[in-house]
């Protein structure tokens, strides 16, 4: 399957990212920036507010898509200010029309929720984002040229699992452009939209690390990974070929949801490949480099 790749890099997607995770507090045990996190930035809002971000969690979780899709719509030049003037002045017809080059089922009904937004998105920049903004797209940049210049040393599928860490677009996928885009606030997780013709997929960049005396944190997630024997053997059940959630079900007599965990720490660690077989369908293999970065930090830290 042959696809073009584009990088692109904007604080639109990581205003969208850190909103999303404070607001409907998803995936939050997974990432990161954990619990403490949430309660650290709650604390900056008064009730009011937070009463309309937890209004804001009961809308629809596929508003986010197509935010995230008016994002990519975006000039390159574009701002955060550009981004959310646009949304809230914008014609419904044509922002109806750019939507549904993405998501042709979007309708009419869609575009107030989504200009309904924009007043909170307002405060979260103000409040929170607007004062790490410059720092975190510093990171993001430099991330972004890092992997332009392997676009034309790398073919799409190479760089796609590389930028990724893990993910395998199957010849079934009905796309013809991925757009990669660097994100903090969702380390250390993928995240991807799928359009129409088209996957964005928001790809972990890590905050630099500053003290050399401390486990880097690529090591600590490849050994919290593998501190459980189950996590084992499930590597060693996908190491032939890839396997469905069915089939580790079936085949390794565990519960979907503890697989579901297990799988994650797995992932996050780099040591699986997330096979995209269609939009509703992924199945996991090993990732060898995954095993072999668990070598080289190791080495690396102790100083062997």
């Amino acid at each position: 399957m042959y696809y073009d790749v584009k990088i692109d890099v904007s604080p639109v997607y990581e205003l969208l990212s850190s909103f999303i995770i404070y607001t409907t507090r998803k995936w939050v045990n997974n990432l990161d920036v954990g619990t403490e996190w949430i309660d650290s930035v709650e604390a900056r809002f008064g009730e009011k507010e937070r009463q309309a971000f937890a209004e804001a969690a009961e809308l629809p979780f596929s508003d986010y898509d197509l935010l995230y899709a008016l994002a990519v719509e975006q000039r390159p030049d574009a701002t955060i200010e550009t981004y959310l003037r646009d949304l809230a002045e914008g014609e419904d017809g044509e922002l109806l029309r750019e939507l549904k080059t993405y998501i042709p089922a979007t309708n009419s009904e869609d575009i107030p929720r989504l200009k309904g937004y924009v007043p909170l998105l307002r405060i979260w920049y103000e409040t929170y984002f607007r004062p790490i903004e410059e720092q975190y797209v510093a990171l993001l940049k430099e991330d972004a040229e890092e992997k332009r210049a392997l676009i034309q040393k790398m073919d799409p599928d190479a760089l796609v699992e590389y930028a990724s860490g893990g993910l395998v677009l199957e010849a079934s996928l009905p796309i013809e452009k991925v757009v990669l885009t660097p994100s903090i606030h969702f380390r250390p997780i993928n995240t991807y939209c799928f359009y129409e013709g088209a996957l964005l997929i928001q790809y972990p960049l890590d905050l630099p690390e500053l003290d050399e005396d401390e486990p880097p944190i690529c090591l600590l997630r490849l050994t919290r990974a593998l501190v459980q024997p189950e996590r084992l053997r499930l590597l060693r059940y996908v190491a032939d070929q890839p396997k469905s959630l069915q089939d580790l079900v079936t085949d390794l007599h565990e519960s979907e949801e503890q697989l579901m965990h297990h799988l994650m720490r797995l992932r996050v660690a780099g040591l699986l490949r997330v096979h995209l077989v269609d939009r509703d369908t992924e199945k996991f293999s090993i990732r060898p480099d995954g095993a072999a970065e668990l070598q080289m930090f190791l080495e690396s830290y102790i100083r062997l």
